[in-house]
């Protein structure tokens, strides 16, 4: 039994994953600023609601670490925020707003954790195709997607600055899949994976892909739009 922290649990690969991890036993820290009653009734499952982008959210986290869980043996930083508008109109502000929940937000919370996470653990961010450099861009996304490149490299710098400690930092960059935020950011586009499917890669790739990669960057895509 492993204590998983998964953030972005309100919906789709998020909430999902949360589930897969329950109900295989393990103790899972689920957060996310709405909460889902199925995920509120799963003993296995601590729900926090929580917005990245706030400090004093976040302080809720840690409050919890220190009375609750001694180690932590994964992150999974899921929880994205997704912005579509031409650079022309997008603003600082709209910057600022992805920023602190794709990027801030995966940094804070990884600090938080840090005292928790021991030799054996394993930080795993997921990001997007839109954040692989040479990748297929899409106009509109600007914040968003260098967000994603933004997150990219902290993971490759976090898996150099804690390889002595044996703390494995790695990145999924995933391609399509049939979710919520990709329903807005890409109209009637059908996807080729569902949001279970991908959970369930997510989920072996957490448990066991610390003994192959550490600051890697997979690109996980059938498919870019």
């Amino acid at each position: 039994m492993k204590n998983i922290i998964i953030s972005g649990t309100s919906r789709g690969i998020g909430y999902e994953l949360a589930l897969k991890f329950a109900n295989d036993g393990h103790n899972v820290l689920a957060i996310s600023r709405k909460t889902p009653q199925a995920l509120l009734e799963n003993k296995n499952i601590t729900c926090l609601s929580v917005d990245l982008s706030k400090q004093e959210d976040l302080q809720k986290v840690e409050n919890f670490l220190k009375s609750t869980w001694k180690n932590v043996d994964a992150i999974v930083h899921n929880a994205g925020a997704l912005l579509l508008k031409p650079f022309s109109e997008t603003t600082v502000e709209d910057f600022e707003s992805i920023y602190k929940v794709n990027v801030f937000g995966v940094a804070s919370l990884t600090r938080i954790a840090l005292p928790y996470l021991q030799k054996g653990s394993h930080v795993v961010t997921i990001s997007s195709m839109g954040g692989i450099q040479g990748s297929v861009k899409f106009a509109g996304l600007s914040a968003y997607s260098s967000s994603k490149g933004a997150v990219i490299t902290l993971s490759e710098l976090l898996s150099e600055e804690y390889k002595e400690q044996g703390i494995a930092f790695n990145v999924l960059a995933l391609g399509s899949v049939q979710t919520e935020m990709l329903a807005e950011a890409f109209p009637g586009y059908q996807a080729p994976l569902s949001a279970s499917q991908m959970a369930d890669y997510i989920y072996d790739f957490t448990l066991k892909g610390n003994q192959f990669y550490n600051g890697k960057v997979l690109q996980v895509s059938s498919s870019t739009p």
